[in-house]
C-alpha cells in the first residue's frame, strides 16, 4: 500500500511538525530519544539462500505492518509507549514475530519490541514522489536523511532489516529511467552496508514497477494485492524467479473489511498467508495491524485493513492470521506420501559426509534414504556406513543411470527423489517438492540448486562460471528441464517409462528423462523453495573435465532427441535457462518493458525476447576456430587486415563482460578472480563443443553403417548433376501413398541422429534432412495412380550446401578478391588455398551424404515392400 510517506521532522526552532516529501530536504530527521535499557539481545537474523536463519534454525518472518500513526508528543509517528506495549503483546499472542514500520522507529519502540521477542523492519522514508534524480542537492539530501535514519537505529538487536524505499511511483522511474533509479538505490545500499556490514537491507517493490531490477538487496520484498488465489499463486511463482537465490518476502497484502466484510477479509488473508508459505516465501507482512492509519496529513476513516480495529478489538482476520502464524511452517500437507531419497555416489568422499548429514533430519515424516555406491574406490562406502538410517547398495561401477535405476527399483516410496552426493539439502526440501506435486497433480517436479560459499578463490570462481547444472523454465511454474541433483518423480510413472537410459554414465540422464516425460504428455513442475546446495568443482581441471563430460552427454542425447538440437548440436531450449551466467552472456536484444498506456499499467512487466542462434555464436567451438584462423591471417597481413581480429575480440569481450557480471563471493572479488572467470567462460564452451563434435562424429560414423549395406544390392539413383538431385522410382501394388515412404524416412533417420524438419505448408519440399554442418538433403515425393491398387512413387532428393557452408565459401571468395584488389597476392593465395581446401572437404561431405541418402531411401522402400523401377545391381 503506497502511502504518501509523511516525514516527521524537527524544524530549526525545535518544534515538531509534519512535512511533505517535497519539502523534506529543507529539514532534518527528529533525533531519537535517549536509549532505554534494552531487553536481552536478540540474535541477528542472517540470509542463507532463500531463507532467513538465526543460529542453526530457520526463521520465518511472520509480520504485520504497523502505522503510520499521527505525530505523538515525542515527535514520532507512533502511539504512546503504553499502547505500543499493548499492541506488541497482542501481536505476540497472534504468533507475530516481526512488525514493519514505514517511518524511522524511536529506540524506545525497538526496546519494547525486543522485550516481546519481536523484530522490526524499519522503513526509512525519503523524497521518492518527486523527480529526485534531477537535482544533485536533492540526491545529497536523500542520502543524508537515509543515513541519519540508519544511524539513529544504532544497530539495535531488534532491528531485522533496513527498508531503504517503498514503491517508488512508476512515473518517477519512467521519467528517470529504471537503470538510473537502480543505480541510485545501489548507492544507498552501499552506504548502509558501509555503516552496518552485517545488517540486512531491502527495498519494497510492487507490480507497477516490477521491471525495476532489485537484485542488489539481501532479500526481495514485494507488496502484492491479489484476491484471486490462482493469480496469487502464479505471481508468487514469478516473484521467486525474480528473487532467484534470495528470500522472498511479501511485505504488504490484505483486504479492506469495510467494503469486503470481516469474514471475507479473514478468509482471504488466511489463504494468502498459508499459500505464501506453502510456495516458499520466507516471510509475510499482513497489511495492517490496526484500522488506525494516518497518511496525507489526516487519519483515514473510509478504509479498514487492520486485523484489529482502532480500539484493538480482534477481528476474525486476527484468528485467521494466528492460525497460520502459530502453526507449522511450511504449512502441513494434506497427505504425506512416502518418499524414497536416492543418492548415487562414485568416489564422493569429499562431500558424502555433509550430504548424508543433511538428509538425516529432513522436516518430513515419512521418507527413506537409499545410497547406491557405484563402485567407489575411495572412502565413500566407509562414510556411508556411519549413517545407520541409510539403506546402502554397493555394486561395480555401471554408471549414473544404472545407479539411479537400481535406487528406484529398491525404493518403497510412492515418490523417488534424487539428489547428488555433492549436495546438501535444505530441511524442508521434500516438503516443498511434495507440496508442488500434490497441488498440481504432477508426476515430476524439481527445484533449484545453488553453490554454497567456498573458502578459496579458485572454487569460488568456478562456482559462478557458466556450464553448471541448471533448470530451464518455459513458464514461472513449468520446467522444461530440471537438474539431476534435485528432481523427483512418481515411482510408478518413472518405471513405466523405462527409467533412466544406461547409455548415460555420467551426465545427460536428466535431460533425456525430462524430454521423455514431456514426450509422454507429462508436465514437469518447478518448486523454487525446494533447495539443495550443490558443491561445484573445486579445481580448474575438474571444471574443464566436467565441461568435456557435458559435451559427450550432449552428443549422446542428440542421438535420441535430434529435433531438440540446433545446427551446432546444442539443445534448443524452449524456455529460459536459470541458475548461472549463461543467460547474461547472450548477445540478445534489450528487454522490453510493458508500462501500459501513459505508464498506468498495474502490472508493468519486463519481457525478454528469445535468444537466437546468433546470440551465443561467439562462444561456440566452431566460431572460435574460424576466429583464430582469421586473427592469424590478419596478424600475418597487417594493416587493415587486423580487422580480422574482430570476431575473436568479440568473443573475448563477451567473456570479460560475463566475468564482470559474475556474482562472486565478496571475499574474493579481485582482478585475479575476474580474469580466471573470463578464462573459464572462454575455455569451457570450446572444450565442451570439441568433445561434442568428436562424439557426434563417432556416433555419425556408426549411424552411416545402415542395415543391408553389407548385402550389397542397391537401386542406384538417377543423378541430375545440373540440379544436384537424385531421382528414384518405385512400383507398388497395395495402395501405397507417398506418406508411407516419408514416414518411413522419418522413422529410420531420427534414431540415427539426423536432424529432420517437415514441411509445414510453406515449403517446396516434404522433408529437410541435415547431416553435420555443411550439407542438406531436401526430399520431395509424388504418387502416380495407375488404376486400382497400383501406384508409382517418385522421389527427388536435392543435395544442397547449408547456409553456413555458403556463407563460409563466400567469405573466402570475398576475402581473396579484396586481397587482390589492395595488392596483397600472398595473403590472397593463402586465403584462396584455405577456401579451396574447405570447398573440397564440403564437396566430399555432400557427396558422402548423397550416397547415404541413396542407401537410406532404398532401404526404406524395401521395408515398405516397394519395387525399384530400375534394374538392381551392386552399389
Amino acid at each position: 500500500m503506497n502511502e504518501e510517506d509523511a516525514i516527521v521532522v524537527r524544524a530549526e526552532d525545535g518544534t515538531a511538525r509534519e512535512a511533505s516529501n517535497a519539502s523534506a530536504p529543507a529539514l532534518r530527521l527528529v533525533e531519537p530519544r535517549p536509549k532505554t535499557l534494552r531487553a536481552a539481545a536478540l540474535e541477528r537474523v542472517r540470509v542463507e539462500g532463500k531463507f532467513f536463519f538465526t543460529g542453526d534454525a530457520k526463521f520465518f518472518l511472520k509480520g504485520v505492518t504497523y502505522g503510520p500513526f499521527p505525530v505523538g508528543a515525542d515527535g514520532t509517528q507512533f502511539p504512546p509507549a503504553e499502547r505500543v506495549r499493548q499492541d506488541m503483546a497482542l501481536m505476540a499472542e497472534a504468533g507475530v514475530n516481526t512488525l514493519r514500520v514505514f517511518t524511522v522507529p524511536p529506540v524506545w519502540l525497538l526496546d519494547i519490541a525486543a522485550e516481546h521477542g519481536l523484530r522490526v523492519l524499519a522503513g526509512i522514508p525519503w523524497s521518492q514522489h518527486i523527480t529526485f534524480l534531477d537535482s544533485e542537492a536533492t540526491k545529497a539530501e536523500i542520502r543524508r536523511m537515509v543515513m541519519a535514519g540508519v544511524r539513529s537505529l544504532g544497530r539495535h538487536p531488534a532491528l531485522l532489516a533496513y527498508m531503504i524505499g517503498n514503491e517508488i511511483p512508476p512515473d518517477m522511474i519512467r521519467w528517470h529511467g529504471p537503470d538510473k533509479v537502480r543505480a541510485f538505490l545501489v548507492d544507498l545500499v552501499k552506504e548502509v552496508k558501509a555503516y552496518d556490514p552485517t545488517g540486512l537491507v531491502s527495498y519494497a517493490n510492487f507490480p507497477s514497477t516490477e521491471y525495476l531490477t532489485v537484485d542488489f538487496t539481501d532479500f526481495l520484498c514485494f507488496n502484492v494485492y491479489l484476491h484471486n488465489e490462482s493469480a496469487f499463486r502464479r505471481y508468487i511463482a514469478r516473484l521467486h524467479n525474480l528473487a532467484v537465490d534470495r528470500p522472498l518476502v511479501l511485505t504488504e497484502f490484505g483486504m479492506d473489511s469495510m467494503r469486503e466484510g470481516k469474514d471475507h477479509q479473514a478468509e482471504t488473508i488466511g489463504w494468502q498467508v498459508r499459500t505464501a508459505f506453502e510456495l516458499g516465501c520466507a516471510g509475510t507482512c499482513v497489511f495492517a495491524w490496526t484500522d488506525e492509519w494516518f497518511t496525507g496529513g489526516h487519519l483515514i476513516e473510509d478504509w479498514e485493513f487492520g486485523i484489529v480495529d482502532r480500539d484493538r478489538r480482534k477481528k476474525p482476520a486476527f484468528e485467521a492470521v494466528a492460525a497460520n502464524y502459530q502453526g507449522p511452517l511450511p504449512p502441513a500437507l494434506p497427505h504425506y506420501p512416502r518418499v524414497s531419497v536416492v543418492v548415487c555416489a562414485y568416489n564422493a568422499d569429499r562431500t558424502m559426509d555433509q550430504c548424508l548429514a543433511s538428509l538425516e533430519h529432513l522436516n518430513y515424516p515419512d521418507y527413506e534414504v537409499i545410497v547406491v555406491n557405484d563402485g567407489s574406490t575411495d572412502r565413500t562406502l566407509e562414510i556411508s556406513q556411519r549413517y545407520d538410517y541409510c539403506k546402502i547398495i554397493s555394486q561395480p561401477n555401471k554408471g549414473l543411470s544404472v545407479a539411479r535405476n537400481v535406487g528406484a527399483e529398491m525404493a518403497t516410496g510412492e515418490i523417488v527423489a534424487y539428489t547428488d552426493s555433492d549436495c546438501v539439502a535444505d530441511k524442508d526440501w521434500l516438503t516443498y517438492l511434495v507440496a508442488k506435486m500434490q497441488h498440481k497433480g504432477l508426476a515430476a517436479v524439481g527445484g533449484p540448486n545453488f553453490p554454497p560459499p567456498e573458502d578459496d578463490l579458485v572454487p569460488a570462481a568456478v562456482a559462478v562460471s557458466p556450464g553448471g547444472p541448471t533448470h530451464v523454465l518455459v513458464s514461472d511454474e513449468v520446467a522444461e528441464h530440471i537438474a539431476g541433483c534435485n528432481m523427483a518423480f512418481r515411482r510408478d510413472v518413472l518405471l513405466q517409462l523405462g527409467g533412466f537410459d544406461p547409455v548415460y554414465r555420467a551426465a545427460g540422464d536428466d535431460v533425456d528423462i525430462c524430454w521423455r516425460f514431456q514426450n509422454a504428455g507429462y508436465t514437469i513442475g518447478f518448486a523454487p523453495a525446494a533447495v539443495v546446495w550443490h558443491f561445484r568443482r573445486n579445481t580448474v581441471e575438474a571444471y574443464l573435465n566436467q565441461q568435456k563430460g557435458y559435451g559427450k552427454a550432449e552428443a549422446l542425447v542428440y542421438s535420441k532427441h535430434p529435433l531438440r538440437f540446433n545446427l551446432f548440436g546444442q539443445a534448443k531450449w524452449l524456455g529460459r535457462i536459470y541458475g548461472d551466467l549463461s543467460a547474461s552472456l547472450l548477445l540478445s536484444r534489450r528487454p522490453v518493458i510493458y508500462s501500459g498506456v501513459f505508464g498506468r499499467g498495474l502490472f508493468q512487466t519486463m519481457y525478454e525476447p528469445p535468444s537466437s542462434l546468433a546470440a551465443f555464436l561467439p562462444l561456440t567451438f566452431e566460431w572460435n576456430i574460424v576466429a583464430i584462423v582469421l586473427a592469424f591471417a590478419g596478424l600475418v597481413a597487417g594493416g587493415w587486415w587486423l580487422l580480422l581480429w574482430v570476431p575473436l575480440l568479440t568473443t573475448w569481450a563477451m567473456c570479460v563482460s560475463g566475468a564482470l557480471k559474475a556474482p562472486i563471493d565478496p571475499r574474493f572479488r579481485s582482478l585475479k578472480a575476474r580474469a580466471l572467470i573470463a578464462c573459464l567462460i572462454y575455455l569451457g564452451p570450446i572444450l565442451r563443443g570439441w568433445t561434442r563434435i568428436k562424439w557426434r562424429v563417432k556416433e555419425s560414423n556408426a549411424a552411416d553403417t545402415l542395415p543391408g549395406e553389407a548385402d550389397g544390392p542397391l537401386a542406384p539413383a538417377k543423378i541430375d548433376w545440373r540440379n544436384r538431385a537424385l531421382f528414384f522410382s518405385y512400383w507398388g501394388q497395395n495402395y501405397e501413398e507417398k506418406e508411407v515412404l516419408l514416414a518411413g524416412l522419418m522413422e529410420f533417420l531420427i534414431p540415427r541422429k539426423y536432424f529432420l524438419q517437415t514441411d509445414e505448408g510453406w515449403s517446396d519440399w516434404d522433408l529437410k534432412i541435415a547431416r553435420g554442418l555443411w550439407s542438406r538433403a531436401f526430399v520431395m515425393a509424388v504418387t502416380e495412380n495407375h488404376g486400382g491398387e497400383k501406384r508409382v512413387l517418385r522421389v527427388r532428393c536435392a543435395m544442397r550446401l547449408s547456409r553456413l557452408a555458403s556463407f563460409v565459401l563466400r567469405c573466402y571468395a570475398g576475402a581473396t578478391a579484396a586481397a587482390l584488389v589492395v595488392g596483397l597476392p600472398v595473403p590472397a593465395f593463402l586465403i584462396a588455398a584455405a577456401g579451396l581446401a574447405n570447398f573440397g572437404y564440403i564437396a566430399d561431405q555432400t557427396w558422402r551424404f548423397g550416397r547415404i541418402m541413396n542407401r537410406v531411401i532404398d532401404e526404406v522402400a524395401r521395408k515398405a515392400k516397394l519395387t525399384p523401377m530400375t534394374g538392381r545391381k551392386a552399389g
